[in-house]
């Protein structure tokens, strides 16, 4: 893809994601090994239970989670 044809926005987050490439936190995920655990009944379990939770409503705002972390 040639620059010419990014928009503002698009130019804007290139140049974001260039001046990552040095952080170390996102070299680390990066260059991460992929995750080959296989899945258990209990994770499978676990992430049913968070998606019904999520379809019925049951969420609460970051700051929310924030607000009762401390």
């Amino acid at each position: 893809m040639r620059i010419e044809t990014l928009s503002e926005e698009e130019a804007g987050e290139a140049l974001r994601l260039r001046d990552l490439r040095g952080d170390p936190v996102i070299g680390a995920f990066r260059d991460a090994l992929p995750d080959d655990e296989p899945w258990t009944e209990d994770d499978k379990a676990a992430a049913a239970e968070g998606r019904a939770d999520l379809a019925a409503g049951h969420t609460v705002s970051l700051d929310e989670a924030l607000r009762h972390s401390e």
